[in-house]
């Protein structure tokens, strides 16, 4: 991690490590890293009836919806999306950033002053380039679920920070870090999967160097107030190759750099902001990224 800056092959191949997202759905809470569980009562009511044979049945009401309505006109039914043919592949309602195309990533991204990235793309992906800056995308966004799918180099060089280093940027400013942390010894904070400088991932699920791995990430963004105090803080669920790392954890402040032993704290945004990579000066490449917007 390093200081922010202010401001193909087959389609097979593409998806093979990809994650299920329908595992996001765990949000246990746990300790003090975990967001508090909402404890709002909800309004129940419950009535004891004859039912059309004439036999008394138990009717519950929860916030003024019936338990097992069937009238859609009282409770809706979900909107259907459906699901990408291969694990991993975009869902139908998903805003696909890159799909491994040099169009695709013409069209979604650009450096950090809004002008054309100097990162390369070959073979399905796209690949920092040293000195090149971050990119970030064009579209912006709140809170999401996020998949990617990244890969540090199959050589490796350096250890510690310096081995297979980038970051995903949620909102262009919360970093989960992306390392070789295959047998590479670093901070907690810092590893593969880790909130950067706020939390460490709850186990160390790395590949190793040169294959590739994924990110599925549920991500709640901060709210504020007009006064630009924090009401309500950030919150991420990861899973790292298919393996949960993060559960509901509350991010305690930023992840920006503020020296070795310091990270940021929040500071007021807007309410949708770009997604960013780092180029830390590795050649960390990224392929198959989607995003489907949550509502707060």
């Amino acid at each position: 991690m390093q200081a922010m800056p202010k401001s193909k092959s087959s389609l097979t191949d593409l998806f093979r490590i990809a994650t299920p997202a329908a595992v996001l759905a765990l949000t246990a809470v746990t300790p003090s890293l975990h967001a508090e569980e909402d404890m709002t009562k909800p309004e129940i009511k419950v009535e004891k009836k004859k039912d059309a044979d004439g036999r008394e049945a138990v009717y519950m009401y929860i916030d003024g919806v019936k338990v097992h309505e069937t009238d859609t006109t009282k409770q809706p039914l979900p909107p259907v999306v459906s699901p990408g043919k291969m694990l991993g592949a975009p869902p139908s309602d998903a805003v696909v950033l890159f799909d491994g195309s040099a169009e695709s990533f013409g069209a979604n991204w650009t450096d950090t002053k809004g002008g054309p990235s100097k990162w390369k793309v070959a073979d399905g992906a796209m690949e920092s380039v040293r000195r090149a800056g971050y990119v970030q995308s064009k579209k912006k966004f709140g809170s999401c679920q996020f998949h990617i799918e990244w890969a540090s180099p199959s050589k490796v060089q350096g250890s510690g920070q310096g081995r297979g280093n980038s970051g995903v940027f949620l909102m262009g400013t919360y970093e989960i870090q992306v390392l070789d942390s295959y047998q590479n010894e670093t901070y907690a904070d810092g590893q593969a999967g880790a909130l950067y400088g706020r939390s460490k991932p709850l186990v160390n699920a790395s590949r190793k160097p040169g294959e590739w791995q994924s990110y599925d990430i549920i991500f709640h963004r901060p709210l504020f107030d007009k006064e630009g105090k924090v009401t309500r803080r950030a919150t991420f669920t990861v899973l790292h190759n298919g393996v949960l790392i993060q559960d509901h954890t509350v991010l305690s402040g930023g992840t920006g750099w503020r020296g070795p032993h310091a990270a940021s704290d929040y500071q007021a945004h807007p309410d949708k902001m770009p997604i960013s990579m780092q180029d830390h000066g590795n050649p960390v490449r990224f392929r198959n990224i989607w995003v489907r917007p949550l509502e707060d």
